[in-house]
């Protein structure tokens, strides 16, 4: 980017007004008195790559990629992570000073690091997880557990051929456990996590049995509308520690904003009272 140009960034899918991102980039960028802006675009699946090839000749360093594209980008890039790699998705894209487009996947970073602000004293080593739902948001999760250190990830998935094919891919440290005996594994974790969109606002209830939850069992939920869910309600009155969904959108923004603006921005209760606004 030339000298003194005002860098752009964004976030791109479709469709996209949903997005927090806007105002959690917005936030920081104005907390800090950075130069910048950063946009939501919803483009068209047959538009995405030539997007991608022009955005940087209009002054965007990078952009943040939500559904359906987190997968298709990786055909596009010309350098990807090791982590995206293993996930199969990106959800943050550098460009390059020398033209290329460098993909990679914060959602493993961002779920790791609000466990660990919100519930410091999570130790994964601990014992097995189990992990509900085996979509892409499953991927990354389970992708830093095995890198977390967990020892054991029991995945169940309400299609079976989702969850086989995760445990194909990660390997042996998954173990693949029926959608209907999920309540029966409860009391055998120390962590649990909802990764599917049960639960969420205009969505069913997440149907699991949770009686056998044990008080140490650290329990968390990606969705984050409502930010308590009934799985997080229900752990909380069984005492465990429990983790909302929130954070991880919050931290998995880290890396992009900072290589992007040059700046490492701060995750606090502010930063989640605006973006909740």
């Amino acid at each position: 980017m030339t000298a003194n140009r005002i860098p752009l960034a964004g976030v791109i899918g479709s469709p996209i007004a949903h997005s927090k991102s806007p105002q959690l980039h917005g936030y920081w960028l104005r907390k800090y008195g950075l130069p910048g802006y950063y946009i939501p675009m919803e483009i068209a699946a047959d538009k995405l790559e030539s997007a991608l090839k022009t955005l940087p000749e209009l002054g965007f360093v990078g952009v943040n990629v939500t559904i359906p594209y987190k997968e298709k980008v990786l055909e596009i890039a010309d350098l990807i992570t090791d982590r995206a790699a293993v996930i199969g998705a990106a959800n943050t894209l550098i460009f390059r000073s020398d033209g290329k487009i460098h993909a990679d996947n914060t959602d493993g970073y961002g779920f790791i690091a609000n466990l660990r602000q919100k519930a410091p004293t999570w130790e994964p080593k601990a014992g097995p997880a189990v992990v509900l739902g085996a979509g892409g948001a499953a991927r990354a999760i389970v992708a830093s557990l095995i890198e977390a250190g967990c020892p054991e990830i029991w995945i169940t998935n309400r299609t079976r051929a989702r969850a086989d094919k995760l445990r194909e891919d990660f390997g042996k440290r998954l173990s693949v456990i029926e959608w209907v005996q999920a309540g029966n594994v409860m009391e055998d974790a120390a962590t649990v996590v909802n990764t599917t969109s049960l639960g969420m606002v205009g969505k069913p209830e997440l149907r699991v049995p949770l009686d056998g939850l044990r008080p140490t069992t650290l329990v968390t939920d990606i969705v984050y509308t409502p930010l308590e869910t009934k799985l997080l309600k229900t752990a909380r009155e069984i005492g465990c520690p429990t983790v909302d969904g929130l954070g991880m959108l919050l931290h998995q923004a880290v890396p992009g904003f900072e290589r992007w603006f040059n700046k490492r921005p701060e995750v606090d209760d502010a930063l989640r009272a605006a973006v909740l606004r």
